[in-house]
């Protein structure tokens, strides 16, 4: 995943975004920048932050004039789509706020695949293979993601190094977090690895918004298996189910049943 903002003009014009190579100096401009900056200026520095570490190759006032110009803010609806399956994949996502839900279509029916969150890069590989969408993005709720357009961002990274380098370690950072889940469920009962899903996915309310057939699509389980784990976690009182939402109602007890 990636991380959070800024943009190239500056508010405070007295007290500019410095042309330098200092990760420190970077930073302390960057965070003096987002209080000092409009709304629009604040997205576009969260933006330059989500390209890995700050201390990583600081981006100069160029490397985010050109990021900036590279695609635009969009707002999504609830249930509306980011992108569907089999489009030509034109552009890449950087999810803001939000929820999005990343399902295939198979013999006619939804599986979900997998959830993305704030900080989340999606459909870059088929932008970058210039082939469809291998699945499709859904909003769950109120969405802002920033949308690169392919044809204005490929000139860009040809262009500015840093920034291509940058997105390359965001996107193995990304690649890395997934295989260390797939080796943190291997070798685990079925009813360990819907907690460890269930501690990953619980939202600040302490509710999973997923359905039981969904948990077991991202698990590759069997969906009667993870409905004997959810049973047994319910009578353990670790969670209650409902209608497309668990509540998880002891987090410690069943971090417990992850180690």
């Amino acid at each position: 995943m990636w991380s959070d903002t800024p943009d190239c003009p500056v508010a405070d014009k007295s007290r500019p975004i410095r042309n330098t190579t200092d990760p420190a100096a970077v930073e302390l401009d960057l965070r003096r920048f987002t209080l000092t900056a409009t709304t629009d200026q604040q997205h576009f520095a969260w933006l330059a932050r989500c390209f890995g570490r700050t201390n990583y190759l600081p981006l100069s006032p160029g490397d985010l004039a050109a990021l900036s110009n590279a695609g635009e803010f969009v707002d999504k609806y609830p249930g509306t789509h980011l992108f569907r399956e089999g489009e030509q994949a034109q552009h890449a996502y950087v999810v803001e706020t939000g929820q999005v839900e990343l399902y295939r279509t198979i013999s006619g029916r939804r599986r979900v695949v997998a959830r993305a969150g704030e900080g989340t890069v999606l459909g870059d590989i088929a932008m970058f293979r210039g082939e469809p969408y291998i699945s499709s993005a859904r909003a769950l709720g109120q969405v802002r993601a920033f949308r690169f357009d392919r044809d204005r961002l490929l000139p860009v990274l040809l262009q500015h190094p840093v920034i291509t380098l940058r997105w390359l370690v965001a996107g193995l950072s990304q690649l890395e977090a997934t295989q260390r889940r797939v080796l943190r469920l291997m070798g685990r009962t079925v009813k360990e690895q819907v907690a460890e899903l269930l501690l990953d996915e619980v939202d600040r309310k302490g509710e999973v918004h997923l359905s039981q057939s969904a948990i077991a699509t991202l698990l590759g389980a069997s969906r009667q298996t993870v409905n004997e784990a959810l049973a047994e976690l319910k009578s353990a009182g670790l969670a209650e189910t409902g209608y497309r939402v668990i509540r998880i109602l002891d987090h410690d007890r069943l971090a417990g049943l992850t180690h």
